[in-house]
């Protein structure tokens, strides 16, 4: 009878402890890697913000939990393939959102695919065909945000202009972007002078571009490094219109360009001007959740436009996995879960109403974008 007696007892707890494990295992797993040091950390900084308030706004799913994984990058490609490697293989998350950076996430994107993980980036990257098979990008192509930027170049009479961005990814998108658009509309792109992120000074670039007397200058630039040119252009005396894209809506951008980028006109996603979007605008209303969701994680309202990609990355997390029935942890949930992003349609965000294809990486249309002008440290809808 003893013997009976304790070979169901220790049933009974293997009983527990597997249906305990169980329960662990089928938890949802979110890798999520951001730049909180180095150049990219201004970017990276709130994209971690943006993923407090994805987790104050939503962390179950399905009666099941969402754990999430995070891990810094430094602003280093290497180390965001490295820790997106550590994620998958010991971590065994079924999604990495990540990073601050373009190259970063391009370097997790190869990772991506190699191992049939679904990456969501939230920093605007774009890989042709079968290389970029695993992942969707969040932030609006350069070509579709650029053409509204060349579209008030036109309005207000521009004929040449001249252009200064990252020698990076980044800096290619944007350049390449311009001198597709610009032509069409009547408009000569009269430079393309190159700087690293790290670079503390680009007087040298600036020179030759005044030098050229160009009616506007635009630049393929981000976050605090990206306001070194229009200080210099400041510096130099230039007194033409300036414009950006919108990598540059962050505050600190607008604390380390002041006086110098007053004036400037940019594309950006609906949230940064939310209040200013009619009620009628699907966008506004997921906008404000952000907005309120942001404040309660945070302590204090968004004043930049990358906290609220990841909270999107968020939203398109979930809406997938609601889609998708295989077990989490198991690489045909992480199959499956692709399949669903893929296939995700009108999803409303804060920056966007998503549409995506299983061969197109972007997802963003017309409705994503809208021009904002910098008034007095402000960023105004202009009409």
């Amino acid at each position: 009878m003893k013997v009976t007696t304790r070979i169901r007892a220790l049933a009974g707890i293997a009983f527990a402890l597997s249906a305990a494990g169980a329960a662990w295992a089928a938890d949802y797993k979110v890798g999520f890697i951001t730049s909180l040091s180095g150049p990219v950390s201004s970017l990276g900084i709130p994209y971690e913000k943006g993923m407090k308030a994805a987790l104050s706004y939503k962390s179950e799913l399905n009666g099941r939990k969402i754990q999430l994984v995070q891990l810094d990058d430094a602003s280093d490609p290497s180390t965001a393939a490295r820790n997106a490697r550590k994620m998958i293989d010991e971590d065994k998350v079924d999604v990495i959102i990540g990073t601050a950076g373009s190259p970063g996430a391009l370097a997790i994107a190869a990772v991506a695919r190699e191992t049939k993980t679904p990456l969501i980036s939230i920093a605007n990257a774009n890989l042709p065909g079968e290389e970029g098979s695993w992942m969707v990008t969040l932030p609006q192509p350069a070509p579709l945000m650029l053409s509204a930027v060349v579209e008030q170049m036109k309005k207000s009479g521009v004929k040449t202009v001249g252009y200064i961005g990252f020698s990076d990814a980044w800096g290619d998108l944007v350049y390449d972007a311009l001198t597709k658009s610009a032509p069409a509309a009547g408009i000569k792109v009269v430079s393309n002078e190159r700087y690293a992120r790290a670079d503390a000074s680009v007087t040298g670039q600036v020179l030759k571009i005044v030098a050229l007397k160009p009616d506007a200058v635009i630049t393929g630039t981000s976050g605090t490094p990206g306001a070194l040119p229009y200080l210099a252009l400041q510096e130099r005396g230039y007194k033409g219109q300036i414009y950006g894209m919108h990598a540059l809506i962050n505050p600190d951008f607008v604390r380390v360009g002041g006086n110098a980028v007053e004036g400037l006109l940019a594309p950006t996603g609906p949230v940064i001007v939310a209040e200013q979007l009619p009620d009628s605008n699907p966008i506004r209303k997921t906008s404000m959740d952000f907005r309120a969701a942001y404040q309660k994680a945070n302590g204090a309202a968004p004043t930049d436009a990358f906290s609220a990609y990841t909270f999107d990355a968020w939203l398109l997390f979930l809406d997938a996995a609601q889609r998708t029935k295989a077990e989490p942890g198991t690489p045909a949930f992480r199959a499956a879960l692709r399949d669903s992003i893929v296939s995700t349609k009108e999803l409303v965000g804060t920056h966007s109403v998503y549409n995506f294809k299983p061969t197109d990486r972007y997802g963003s249309d017309d409705r994503s974008r809208v021009v904002v002008k910098l008034e007095k440290g402000q960023w105004k809808l202009v009409p």
